[in-house]
């Protein structure tokens, strides 16, 4: 997947996080709804004045918004999520794991 596409991506999961919807979400960074939507479809790149803007507005930092890492398919997740906890070793942080996971699951 491409930067555009990732960044658009994760720009429309945050939004939507918010509550926001695209119409509102592009009248408080100042740009049109039909900007926002190729934003995030990976069609258009932001610049710098709507990157600084979109931050401000959701909140969060500029690593946090380019931090792709977890925007895999759900079967690689799956698999690598196993594997880290296949290799745990520590009780404290298995018994940790394991609250999370119930706590998630059982949301």
């Amino acid at each position: 997947m491409n930067i555009k596409k990732q960044l658009g991506a994760k720009v429309k999961r945050l939004r939507q996080k918010r509550g926001f919807t695209q119409e509102q979400f592009a009248e408080k960074i100042d740009i049109a709804t039909r900007t926002l939507s190729g934003i995030e479809t990976g069609e258009n790149f932001v610049t710098s004045e709507t990157l600084g803007k979109m931050l401000d507005v959701l909140d969060i930092t500029s690593s946090e918004l380019f931090a792709f890492d977890h925007i895999k398919p759900q079967d690689d997740l799956k698999e690598e999520l196993l594997k880290d906890i296949q290799n745990l070793t520590d009780r404290n942080k298995i018994e940790t794991v394991y609250k999370v996971v119930k706590a998630v699951i059982c949301d």
